[in-house]
């Protein structure tokens, strides 16, 4: 039987990270499942999950662990793949004039309608035209199945004039 591992990584960000980090898995006969990772701010930011057997999790824990000196690494374990709720997937995408505080405004309003957020990235860049900051994000959420996405689209456009919203149902 096999039990999960999600692991945070940040480094100084340098070649052969990826490659020490995926040899170990390997060693220990894991299966790393899913990723995401950046360079941000010349550091290396990650989130993996991993599968491994339950007998070689510990083995695997510790073998990351010792590699620990190059890295700040936080393991968790988890015994099942994913909680089943009911609950769809939708697509955000939204575009607006960047300010401080827009990913808790935007944050606020999804927890408040229960909305669970899976994914999420953000950036920030110049309007093609005014040269003007621009947010941009783009998030995979667990929206309640009674919720229509007028209702979530409403909410957010509430919160600034100016904000694009697009909303796709899985």
């Amino acid at each position: 039987m096999n039990t999960y591992l999600v692991l945070t990584v940040i480094a100084d960000d340098k070649p052969g990270l990826v490659e020490a980090l995926s040899s170990v898995i390997a060693e220990h006969n894991g299966n790393w499942l899913e990723s995401s990772m950046s360079q941000l701010a010349g550091k290396f930011a990650g989130i993996l999950r991993v599968s491994v057997s339950k007998q070689q999790a510990e083995a695997l824990t510790a073998a990351l662990q010792a590699l620990s000196g190059e890295w700040k690494l936080v393991i968790e374990q988890v015994d099942s793949e994913e909680a089943s709720d009911q609950a769809r997937t939708v697509e955000l995408s939204l575009v607006g004039n960047d300010r401080p505080g827009i990913v808790r405004e935007i944050s606020h309003a999804l927890a408040v309608l229960s909305i669970n957020v899976e994914q999420l990235n953000t950036e920030c860049a110049p309007a093609p035209m005014s040269g003007a900051p621009l947010f941009r994000t783009k998030a995979r959420l667990r929206v309640p199945q009674e919720m229509e996405l007028e209702e979530l689209q409403t909410e957010l456009e509430r919160l600034a004039d100016d904000l694009i919203v697009e909303l796709k149902a899985d």
